[in-house]
């Protein structure tokens, strides 16, 4: 629940609960809005005084509530996300924690997951397949699902753990009083912040309560591994399986063909975009957005957004302006 939990509480009063303590008024009324005001300008929806009252971020007495932190650039829960090698947690190979507001830490981890969301590229006859190791889909909604499902009276953090097979999104919070895993699965969902819901409904984040499983099970329907959850008295945890995993363990072996479809199967699925993208910047000495559609090839737009993450995660150095842009490796 938001802010305390009564666990000999009826389901009706613990939402009850929930919803008087979501729109309480907030301790720390020092509060900033700037990446949220960013992210509603990019979904074109409004974000002024008239809009946060209706969004209960603020009361009649214009005071900030409890749902208004969470939406601010001074939000005090964050979420840790860690890279494993293998698959469990002897060896760490990249960690992090996101803060700032909920709508920051939703773009950033989601950018630092697609990141590490390799492709595996496969050749079928005259066809170039390439398959991500994680459906986008099925991480934008657990993703959505951690931030707007978490239970915010708990300072710990959310985790996010990616291993070599699999994503582990925890969330703090289990299911709420009179809920059980079987009716989550039937589409069936308690909210447990209401307000904050709200919000990711109207930027168009959420379409309705209860579908976000459903998606994520249908991203999986045509593969072998299905995702699972796992829930305690305080947690929630989705595990997305890596579709590429077995490839990568020696599990399945290539298809059977002539010795040169074989090799060329090798050679594209060890590397992702990114990677690919580093090692050209670092054997020409720079390279450049149609140096990058050219080698993955892809679009104009697909180009760019590779470029921008690759920017923003220090991996790429920008140089030049306008037709003269070019990257250049950051040692």
């Amino acid at each position: 629940m938001l802010f305390g939990e009564s666990e000999t509480v009826e389901l009706k009063e613990v939402v009850v609960d929930d919803i008087k303590k979501e729109i309480m008024r907030c301790l720390n009324q020092e509060l900033t809005f700037e990446a949220a005001k960013k992210e509603f300008v990019i979904r074109n929806v409004e974000f002024g005084p008239q809009q946060m009252r209706t969004l209960k971020l603020i009361d009649q007495d214009n005071l900030y509530t409890n749902a208004g932190l969470l939406l601010s650039d001074q939000c005090v829960h964050t979420i840790k996300v860690a890279v494993f090698q293998g698959t469990d947690q002897t060896v760490f190979k990249d960690r992090r924690e996101f803060t700032g507001s909920l709508l920051q830490q939703m773009n950033e981890v989601y950018d630092f997951i697609d990141f590490h969301n390799q492709t595996r590229a496969t050749i079928e006859k005259l066809y170039r397949i390439d398959v991500r190791d994680y459906p986008e889909i099925a991480v934008r909604e657990a993703l959505l699902n951690l931030l707007v499902h978490r239970d915010y009276s708990f300072s710990a953090s959310a985790l996010i753990s990616i291993y070599a097979n699999r994503i582990e999104f925890v969330s703090i919070g289990g299911l709420m009083p009179g809920i059980d895993l079987e009716d989550i699965m039937l589409g069936i969902s308690v909210c447990r912040n209401q307000d904050l819901a709200n919000v990711f409904y109207r930027l168009h984040l959420i379409e309705a309560y209860g579908t976000g499983m459903g998606k994520i099970m249908r991203a999986y329907e045509s593969m072998e591994e299905k995702p699972s959850i796992e829930t305690t008295r305080n947690a929630f945890k989705i595990i997305l399986p890596n579709i590429n995993a077995k490839y990568e363990t020696g599990n399945v072996s290539a298809p059977k063909d002539e010795s040169i479809k074989s090799s060329a199967v090798r050679g594209e699925k060890s590397l992702s975009n990114e990677e690919r993208v580093l090692e050209y910047a670092q054997s020409h000495g720079t390279i450049t957005r149609n140096d990058v559609i050219e080698l993955l090839e892809v679009s104009t737009s697909t180009a760019s957004r590779v470029i921008r993450k690759m920017v923003k995660s220090n991996l790429l150095k920008r140089n030049g302006k306008a037709r003269s842009t070019y990257y250049t490796v950051i040692q």
